[in-house]
C-alpha cells in the first residue's frame, strides 16, 4: 500500500494508520531527512526478522540504526555517555546523523543478537518522528539501496513502492528522498570519531 503523507503537516489519521500497521508486525518503508529506510517497531521480533530478510542479512549480524523522537528515549537503550557527547547530539538532532553508543542489555533482547553497540537518529523529518511519538517506542532504520550502479539510494517513493509492494506493507510518499546517507559519529569510546561524512556537517559536531 502507497500512503502520501505531508512531510511539513502530517495527517495524525495516516500515522495512526501506520503506526497500527507496526503494531501488527508491520514492515514499512519511510521517508527520512537523508535517504528512504525500511522499518519496523522494535518490539516486533518477527517484523525485525522480516527487514533483515529484505536486506539479505541474518537478525544477529544486523547493524540497524534506530528512530527515536527526541533523546528521552535513550536511558531505555545506551549505557552512559559523557556530557559533550549529550551536548553534541544536541546540537546535532533533529538532523542528519547517526550516533553510534554503547548499548544497554535491552539492546541485544530487541534484536536477538549480542549487539554491543546501537544507532541512534533523530531525524529531521516530521513524518518519522511524529509516528514513533505515536507507537510510544523506537521504530528501526536501514537504507533503502538502489539497484542502479550510479545510484546508491532509490529517491523516488513510487518507484520505491514498485520495487517492495510485494515485500513491505506500507510504503510512504513523503516526497523525494534525498541521495546522501547520514554523517555516521562513533561515541563508544573516549572521543568521538566519524566514521562516515555524509549529508550532515562534521565541523559543526567536533
Amino acid at each position: 500500500m502507497l500512503v502520501r503523507i505531508h512531510p511539513e503537516n502530517p495527517s495524525q489519521r495516516l500515522i495512526k494508520v501506520v503506526v497500527d500497521c507496526l503494531q501488527k508486525g508491520g514492515v514499512i518503508i519511510y521517508p527520512t531527512d537523508t535517504v528512504y529506510a525500511i522499518g519496523c517497531d522494535i518490539h516486533q521480533p518477527k517484523a525485525v526478522q522480516r527487514v533483515a530478510q529484505i536486506k539479505g542479512i541474518k537478525p544477529g549480524k544486523a547493524n540497524f540504526s534506530l528512530i527515536c523522537h527526541d533523546l528521552s528515549a535513550l536511558s531505555d537503550l545506551t549505557k552512559p555517555f559523557s556530557t559533550s557527547i549529550y551536548k553534541a547530539m544536541k546540537k546535532a538532532f533533529p538532523g542528519p546523523y547517526t550516533f553510534i553508543l554503547n548499548a544497554n542489555n535491552n539492546v541485544p533482547k530487541l534484536f536477538q543478537s549480542r549487539k554491543k553497540t546501537v544507532g541512534i537518529r533523530v531525524p529531521d523529518n516530521s513524518i518519522p518522528r511524529e509516528i514513533v511519538k505515536e507507537l510510544g517506542n523506537p521504530i528501526i532504520s536501514t537504507s533503502v539501496y538502489d539497484n542502479d550502479e550510479l545510484l546508491e539510494y532509490t529517491t523516488d517513493p513510487e518507484l520505491i513502492h514498485e520495487n517492495y509492494q510485494d515485500l513491505v506493507d506500507i510504503v510512504i510518499d513523503g516526497g523525494n528522498g534525498d541521495n546522501y546517507a547520514s554523517t555516521v559519529i562513533d561515541c563508544t569510546g573516549n572521543e568521538m570519531k566519524v566514521l562516515r561524512e555524509g549529508k550532515g556537517d562534521v565541523d559543526f559536531i567536533l
